[in-house]
């Protein structure tokens, strides 16, 4: 397999979290059945077993020839878990998008971006269970006039892209609102600097600072939960929360399911930011 066909198909593999590069790339170890393994955080709305049956779909489709799929694709609820086991072999490479990837190895200094083409890419909105029509209209004003009046493009310029090379974004203060509504907003912390909580747990980076403008913008208290990416759903549903601060969306895909990360019961948001898929790997 050519190391540019391969990065192909991994790019075009997954949504949520990016894949790896060719097979020049990859760590020589594979799994018993000579698979390379691709680590993923979990989707909300299909399985791990589901998800590597969309992945076989889509690989058929750029090798009709080929009888089995070339890769499999493992679960993580926490990126750092993620991480730690492409630091000790237990994947061949992890999966993410660029504004993570960058940020990731510039904190680390064994790790790097694969090769690869970029086929896909994902958006980005909030989620709130079906009914909750008041909150999620108030989301989407404050969504529509922040990208209106660029404040979701300098947000994510201070916060993302200008951010200085092994700097931590910023924690950044949501002020509190006398006799106001408090809506509860889960964030994952998983993927930095896009969803970030310090070490001491503070929430910080792009994602505060989101939240605190939409805060200002909607006259309602924000109060921000710590959760595992895998228990977005479930923390919605039991009313942990309110709001997931992200769920993602295919954005140039009709091959993987549109609601691949959106169980029944939640409604979205309408996106407010959008980011490649790459792939990490090991640095040799």
């Amino acid at each position: 397999m050519s190391k540019k066909f391969f990065a192909a198909i991994c790019a075009a593999c997954l949504l949520l979290t990016g894949c790896g590069g060719g097979d020049n790339s990859a760590p020589k170890d594979k799994n018993d059945d000579g698979k390379t393994t691709i680590g993923v955080i979990t989707h909300l709305n299909a399985s791990e077993v589901e998800y590597n049956k969309i992945m076989q779909k889509l690989e058929k489709s750029y090798r009709p020839s080929k009888a089995k799929l070339s890769a499999e694709y493992k679960y993580f609820d926490k990126m750092n878990d993620m991480q730690m086991a492409l630091d000790a072999k237990q994947i061949d490479m992890m999966s993410t998008y660029q504004c993570v990837a960058e940020y990731m190895i510039k904190q680390s200094d064994n790790k790097e971006i694969l090769p690869s083409e970029k086929f896909l890419s994902d958006s980005f909105c909030f989620a709130v269970r079906e009914g909750d029509t008041a909150l999620l209209n108030d989301l989407n004003k404050a969504i529509k006039n922040m990208m209106d009046d660029g404040t979701l493009s300098n947000l994510s310029k201070q916060y993302i892209v200008e951010l200085k090379d092994g700097a931590e974004p910023p924690a950044v203060p949501i002020t509190h609102i006398d006799g106001a509504d408090t809506i509860k907003v889960a964030v994952t912390g998983d993927l930095p600097p896009f969803d970030m909580i310090l070490a001491d747990g503070k929430p910080a980076g792009y994602s505060t600072a989101v939240l605190a403008e939409i805060s200002r913008r909607t006259g309602q208290n924000i109060e921000i939960v710590s959760v595992d990416s895998g228990a977005r759903a479930s923390i919605l549903t039991s009313k942990g929360a309110d709001v997931i601060f992200w769920v993602s969306v295919p954005k140039n895909s009709t091959l993987v399911p549109a609601d691949i990360d959106t169980p029944e019961g939640i409604a979205l948001s309408e996106p407010y930011y959008s980011d490649n898929i790459v792939h990490v790997g090991l640095k040799k």
